[in-house]
């Protein structure tokens, strides 16, 4: 959700987007409809041109192969899937690369109307380190390879974006670069290209995930406020929300084009959006439906709805793929009061039930985050009220770290995993 203003720690102490909706809509509002073509633009970007890039780098983190009656063809140089019954199979805690073991456990934050990053120590729930970042900071990626942490600095409203890595080691920021407004960011689940998210422009760009060299662009015309994203078991295509507007895209992402829109049947402001666990559903967060739609990635069609809470926003699996954590951020506004009725849902992933509600005691907004390496806690922003939660995943007692003005998606590092698909930290 795009505001439009200006946790690997020791594993034994750590858990855990209105603008108008479109005004015409097909007979059937459920189903797909054919995308338009794009229109001219006097200053387009680049054309999608062929590139090749390095082979994407290989795991240290030796994983058994699936047999070959259940092997799932991925596109070339995304690695295997191991369990096609759970995409999340190699995110367990016992899943911690070697290559990051060593990394500095905190939670990074992005300040929105900061225009900084706050560093937690996940032992003392204290901000360790406070740094000036971009302009506009929306949310901290990790990379594909695991070695960088991004932080999106879309400034809002202006022509200078930006992306400022941090050394995951050191927990230190470099020198930004300039990238066209970063809302987002995604790497495609072969490593081959970074996508930086232009919401504004309504693009996706794609990148050298290394340097962050533009190599092409694929417009959403339709897709007003494309934001939000997550991809197929096989990483064939990607689905992206588009939350002014009440769509969500679906993207070729092996020859980089759309494929098509699906209007959903209610609500408007399609928020964050996250693959089950199968890799063939998806679960679609909306802030005014108050819940959560099912959709079928494959055949793109809405096949269901679980209501959560107010402000339906952030989705998060646990560390043992069993259960989804939902933010309801506690209002249907883009600019939100302090002390909301926000909690956490927890859907069961086998039933698309919602098993447990969590409330943030005396009221909040908790926004984007993502679950502590063990498992144990679940980190969230509270975006209006300028704290950061961390949840207790078996209790759901609440602490709240104060941090900067408005912090939006912030990622706990070390995760387990082999690769980062972006956004704050989906490993597969």
């Amino acid at each position: 959700m795009n505001f439009k203003t200006p946790l690997l720690a020791a594993l034994t102490l750590l858990g855990a987007s209105a603008a108008q909706a479109q005004t015409t809509a097909p007979a059937d509002a459920s189903a797909p409809i054919p995308v338009p073509p794009a229109p001219a633009a006097p200053a387009a970007p680049p054309a999608m041109v062929p590139f090749s890039a390095p082979a994407p780098a290989v795991s240290s983190v030796p994983v058994a192969a699936p047999a070959a009656s259940d092997a799932v063809q991925t596109i070339p140089g995304m690695p295997a899937v191991i369990d096609p019954h759970n995409i999340y199979s190699e995110t367990t805690p016992s899943h911690i690369s070697p290559a990051i073991a060593h990394d500095l456990a905190r939670v990074y934050v992005p300040n929105l109307r900061g225009n900084s990053v706050s560093v937690i120590d996940p032992v003392s729930f204290q901000v360790v380190d406070t740094y000036p970042v971009g302009r506009s900071p929306q949310h901290v990626v990790p990379s594909w390879d695991l070695r960088t942490l991004w932080v999106t600095n879309n400034s809002e409203g202006r022509p200078d974006g930006s992306l400022t890595p941090i050394d995951p080691a050191t927990a230190k920021p470099g020198a930004n670069i300039a990238v066209d407004d970063p809302y987002n960011m995604y790497f495609t689940p072969d490593g081959k290209y970074a996508i930086t998210v232009a919401e504004a422009h309504k693009r996706l760009d794609f990148r050298d995930p290394h340097t962050m060299e533009l190599k092409g662009s694929v417009e959403t015309p339709e897709c007003k406020g494309v934001n939000h994203a997550d991809f197929s078991i096989d990483g064939k295509y990607a689905i992206f929300t588009c939350e002014f507007g009440g769509y969500v895209a679906k993207v070729d992402t092996v020859n980089l084009k759309m494929i098509g829109m699906l209007k959903l049947s209610k609500g408007g402001m399609p928020q964050d959006i996250l693959t089950a666990p199968d890799g063939h559903k998806f679960y679609v967060a909306d802030m005014m439906a108050d819940g959560v739609f099912v959709v079928d990635g494959d055949a793109f069609t809405e096949t269901g709805f679980i209501p959560t809470g107010i402000g339906t926003h952030g989705l998060y699996p646990s560390r043992d793929g069993k259960v989804m954590y939902v933010a309801n951020r506690g209002s249907h506004r883009i600019h939100g009061k302090r002390g909301g009725p926000g909690g956490v849902s927890i859907i069961d992933f086998a039933t698309d039930k919602v098993i447990k509600t969590w409330m943030i005691p005396d009221g909040g907004s908790p926004d984007m985050g993502n679950v502590s390496a063990d498992g144990k806690l679940l980190w969230l922003s509270g975006r209006f009220d300028d704290v950061v939660y961390a949840i207790d995943t078996d209790t759901g007692a609440v602490r709240k770290i104060p941090v900067g003005a408005e912090p939006h998606g912030l990622t706990v590092w070390p995760q387990p995993g082999r690769y980062s698909v972006g956004h704050t930290g989906i490993l597969r």
